[in-house]
């Protein structure tokens, strides 16, 4: 059970493959809303995905009902969730099943028949090894990158919709593709646009041959327009997660904020230069092989960092709004010369 959001249901992927281990003859079944199910949907290791729609209201409550009087009717011998939210530990009582573990949640705890402590601090520890402190009661050894990176499944009818409109877009197969990400859920996440548009800009005028997509989320597609038409960019349309993913094979660079996208991409290959503002890379940073090469630029120690993300305490994102455009630029010009190294010190970090 893990419900949302993009980022956190990657981060149960390495968790999937381990049980999937561990268990090898099980039947497994995963929940999700909506909004992050594509990033399970196709997983191997997984025999079931069950999409729980995101409804509010008594006609919420009685579709939760019915769906964990389903869930009970199969009888499930353990359910583990990765969640802790309302919602979450309530379709995991209802299950039924016959063990249930879930994090010490205050006044929900009762729903669960193994509780695993959960800090509330900010902890500079990565969310998979958060989400791993589950698997370690049903004799797990500590979380490995190396044995369980993250990972998401590309449908073929995605590369295929991917693969048309880049030569829709004048992208020849051979032509070095850099998706820079302009959208994050909240405005604490998000670099100022003058900054995209004059990183889009350098790296466009460094190299010609470069073909540079932007891509957003919904609410920032105005803003991604912007940095298109004045940086000179390409757009390749609104993409799903699964096309996002799909794009992302064909690059040789993603650059974007801590965000569902960024979360994505770790699932494949490409290098990836990750922003950071009010987040840590310790906690979200890139979760795979270390032979793949990231770079994560952050504001480096700030009084206010980490943060909650309800309130900017100084009142100007300093965090992110003193990150420069050169800084990026430097950092994914140094992946693109040196796209692989093979050794540990492929992930680095960029400190202000």
């Amino acid at each position: 059970m893990r419900l949302r959001e993009i980022g956190d249901v990657v981060f149960t992927t390495p968790a999937i493959a381990a049980l999937r281990r561990r268990f090898p003859n099980a039947h497994i079944a995963y929940i999700v809303e909506p909004g992050a199910a594509a990033v399970v949907a196709s997983n191997p290791h997984l025999d079931h995905v069950i999409v729980a729609p995101a409804r509010r209201g008594l006609r919420g409550i009685a579709a939760d009902l019915a769906l964990g009087r389903r869930l009970r009717a199969v009888r499930y011998d353990l359910a583990i969730d990765f969640h802790g939210g309302p919602r979450a530990s309530l379709l995991t009582w209802l299950s039924g099943a016959r063990e249930r573990i879930g994090y010490v949640v205050r006044g929900r705890a009762w729903m669960y028949t193994t509780r695993v402590p959960r800090p509330r601090a900010l902890r500079a520890r990565h969310s998979v090894e958060n989400q791993w402190d589950l698997l370690r009661v049903l004799g797990l050894g500590p979380a490995d990158r190396g044995e369980a990176p993250v990972e998401m499944v590309v449908p073929h009818d995605a590369s295929i919709a991917v693969t048309e409109r880049l030569a829709q877009a004048g992208v020849a197969p051979g032509d070095p593709i850099i998706v820079i990400h302009v959208s994050a859920g909240n405005p604490f996440r998000r670099w100022p646009l003058d900054q995209f548009v004059a990183l889009a800009a350098g790296l466009a005028r460094r190299d010609p041959r470069r073909r540079i997509v932007i891509t957003s989320g919904p609410s920032e597609r105005d803003a991604a327009q912007r940095v298109i038409e004045r940086a000179g960019s390409l757009s390749i349309g609104e993409l799903s997660l699964a096309e996002l993913r799909a794009l992302l094979d064909r690059a040789a660079l993603y650059i974007g904020g801590d965000s569902g996208p960024l979360h994505i991409a770790s699932t494949s290959p490409v290098p990836i230069v990750g922003l950071y503002g009010p987040t840590l890379p310790e906690r979200s940073a890139p979760w795979r092989d270390r032979a793949i090469p990231a770079v994560s630029i952050d504001a480096g120690p700030l009084p206010c960092r980490p943060c909650n993300q309800r309130v900017c305490a100084p009142g100007d994102f300093r965090c992110l709004t003193s990150i420069s455009a050169e800084r990026v630029l430097d950092a994914a010009e140094r992946l693109l010369r040196e796209p692989r190294r093979a050794d540990a010190e492929a992930v680095a970090r960029d400190r202000g």
